[in-house]
Order: C-alpha cells, then structure tokens, then sequence
C-alpha cells in the first residue's frame, strides 16, 4: 500500500454465531497499516479498529526479535500491550500473540490469531 511504504492487515471476526457462541454479538474489525522508519530503524503500526478513535491515537513500535516475528509495543493510556507477529514459512501463515500488563502489573494474554491471506 502507498507506495509500498506498508502493508495492510485486514482483521475480520469470522466466528459463527448461532446457540452455542457466548461471545460480545459485535463482529470485530481492524485495518492495521505496518510500515518501516529507516531513521529509527523500527517497524510502526497504525491500528485502526471498531474500537474508535481513543485506541487509534496510539502507534505500536516494533523491532524484530528474529527472522520470522516482530515485536510490536503500545502504550495505551490505559496500559502497555505487546503484540507479537510470527511468520510460519512452512504453512505460509502468520500468528498473532497479544499479551497486555493488568493492575498488578502482570502480563497476561489478551489474545491469539491466526492469520491467512485473503483469497
């Protein structure tokens, strides 16, 4: 996207809804745009969801902890979350492991997906 400055992460809530799902009944959506900043030499992320504006303000900074993920850190007026972006080269697949510091200053999982390229 733009100029290949970023790539375009589209999050879209596929989960089925019928009796047995016990979740929020919104359908979670998110484009995400990760860029690089050759200055800082890090990765940025622009995170932009159903969630609204106050969540959008914040820019995740990432680096690389390997060959196959980056480290994305966001500091939320409401506490820090840690975003982890995994490549999987033998499935072609990407994971995302999203772990957030709670009131006792505590990291815990807030979240784990699996991502596929839309077809």
């Amino acid at each position: 996207m733009l100029n290949h400055q970023f790539v375009r992460v589209h999050f879209s809530d596929v989960m089925p809804r019928d009796e047995t799902y016990s979740g929020p009944s919104w359908r979670y959506d998110a484009l995400v745009f990760i860029g690089f900043d050759n200055m800082s030499e890090r990765y940025v992320a622009h995170w932009l969801d159903n969630f609204g504006g106050r969540y959008s303000e914040t820019l995740g900074y990432g680096t690389r902890r390997d060959n196959d993920s980056i480290l994305f850190v966001f500091e939320y007026p409401d506490g820090p979350l840690r975003n982890t972006f995994a490549w999987h080269p033998a499935s072609k697949t990407w994971t995302i492991t999203i772990v957030q510091k709670d009131n006792n200053a505590t990291w815990t999982n807030f979240a784990e997906e699996a991502l596929e390229r839309d077809r």
